[in-house]
């Protein structure tokens, strides 16, 4: 039996959080040490599973744990590896502890607690990513809900309390439907297959369903994962909290969490409901294109800058969820490729902003302004942010934003040329942020700023240095990436209408 790498991935945060209430007397360490220091381990042991990770492996996954655990319905504790999820699990344990040092200042009337929501946030994410048994997937999918809901509800601004409970409402609606797709593929696969499983690889090699079945089964687990996403029109839960949230919650939320919407449509939807996939791609690409378009001139018009970086979240994954249903090789990538950047970028625009808006308890951006000479190591990491964001050639943003609109433009071309408007309107909503915050004429409200101190700079370097080194040098995600995908199109038994995307080759 192979070690259990992937248990051991997941169990550490979770064991970081008995930890932080065991009495000080007999653990030598702060909680703020506990937290940092389980979140550093995860982090060794998911540099050390990618380190392993065989990229010419025809396995669908790699260092598969599963155990027993509702046998009687063929439930298993499944965790596996492939090349979309050891990709997001990096993302999730390098924005961890990050999150965890830049946010210091956040919760600390009840700092043990929140401390303790952010690595059941990271666990959850862990867990959903690694997850082989769709039961599973479910279980966790809905119970990474609440240290989001408590983190926004008890930490957040003076109206965090309607914020929270928006999103745990959105929540809550995507998972119950997805709960009734769930228990219908679970008596069709009894049906079909002689026996009741809900594991993915069964599922999506195994089980062919009739045109009718598919389709609803299919729009029952889109609808959750829109919504996770979140994907036009069920975005609206997004805004209203990232305003309230703290900077260091919106980061966990939009950098981590919402990946689970796009993974499971990369991952689940495409694999186990191919054919209802296929069908629904062009209704699920004008969606898309329309969301990239709306979001970008809904950015240009807000006042408040943390419901500004949400807008311009719902624009890329639009961009997202375009390259996932293109069906192309590329455009697939470009997706993974896309998640990953987004998750740099996000982080760094929230928590550098975090750190101004801590000064001024306001995220208005009016509020600001002339902080170039103020504050120019805080100026210069959100200009970096914000490039990256709008994906300028060099940065992570435009490997990704390239791929997908190559894909896309394969099979769909109007739309790909519709969405390209969204990439300037990005530039100009973003620079137009950048402009009005940190450049132009001082304020009286902003003359006590101070800059990011040499600890704060630290904290955040690692966010630009990868956001530059992935920018230029992407080939290694990139073959990562690949290889899931090979299997992902073999499952859906589709090829590529044009070219291929070659195959990476690194010394």
């Amino acid at each position: 039996m192979n070690f259990p790498w992937l248990l051991l991935i997941v169990l550490t945060p979770l064991i970081g959080t008995l930890l932080l209430f065991v009495p000080k007397r007999f653990i030598p360490f702060s909680d703020k040490q506990i937290a940092l220091y389980s979140s550093l381990i995860t982090l060794i042991f998911v540099l050390f599973v990618a380190f392993i990770f065989d990229t010419s492996s025809t396995a669908s996954t790699q260092f598969d744990v599963s155990y027993d655990w509702i046998p009687i319905f063929g439930i298993s504790f499944h965790l596996g590896l492939t090349g979309i999820s050891l990709v997001l699990i990096g993302l999730t344990a390098v924005l961890t502890p990050i999150v965890l040092v830049a946010t210091e200042h956040e919760g600390m009337k009840k700092r043990k607690e929140f401390l303790m929501w952010i690595l059941l946030v990271e666990a959850s994410a862990l867990a959903v990513f690694l997850a082989r048994d769709l039961f599973l997937f479910y279980v966790v999918f809905e119970a990474m809900l609440v240290p989001i809901f408590f983190l926004v509800g008890r930490y957040g601004g003076p109206r965090r309390s309607a914020a929270a409970l928006k999103f745990i409402l959105f929540g809550l609606a995507g998972g119950l439907v997805m709960l009734a797709a769930l228990i219908w593929l679970y008596f069709v696969g009894a049906t079909q297959l002689g026996r009741g499983t809900f594991s993915i690889t069964a599922l999506s090699n195994e089980l062919k369903m009739d045109v009718w079945t598919e389709r609803w089964l299919f729009l029952g687990f889109f609808f959750a994962f829109a919504l996770k996403a979140p994907m036009f029109p069920g975005h609206t839960w997004l805004p209203d909290t990232a305003e309230q949230a703290t900077p260091g919650t919106s980061t966990m939320l939009i950098g981590i969490l919402d990946k689970v919407g796009t993974y499971g449509m990369l991952a689940i939807l495409l694999p186990i409901f191919p054919n209802a996939s296929k069908e629904f791609a062009p209704i699920i690409i004008g969606l898309a294109v329309f969301g990239v378009i709306y979001a970008a001139l809904v950015a240009m018009a807000q006042k408040d800058m943390k419901r500004t970086f949400a807008f311009i979240s719902i624009s890329h994954f639009g961009f997202i969820v375009m390259g996932i249903f293109s069906f192309t090789s590329i455009g697939m990538i470009g997706s993974t490729i896309y998640m990953v950047a987004h998750g740099l970028s996000t982080a760094a625009l929230f928590l550098t902003a975090g750190y101004l808006i801590k000064q001024k308890d306001n995220s208005l951006i009016n509020s600001f302004g002339g902080l170039t000479k103020i504050a120019p190591v805080m100026t210069g990491i959100f200009l970096i942010a914000a490039l990256a964001s709008i994906a300028l050639p060099g940065m992570a943003g435009f490997v990704g934003e390239f791929m997908v609109l190559t894909g896309t433009f394969q099979r769909y071309q109007i739309p790909t040329i519709i969405a390209t408007f969204g990439i300037i309107l990005a530039a100009i909503y973003m620079l137009w942020l950048y402009q009005r915050v940190f450049t132009g004429t001082e304020n009286k409200e902003t003359k006590n700023i101070v800059d990011l101190n040499l600890k704060q700079t630290l904290v955040l370097s690692p966010l630009v240095v990868l956001t530059v080194l992935f920018g230029f040098y992407p080939a290694p995600v990139i073959k990562i990436a690949e290889s899931a995908i090979s299997n992902t199109m073999l499952q859906i038994g589709q090829t590529d209408p044009g070219p291929i995307i070659s195959k990476v080759e690194t010394k």
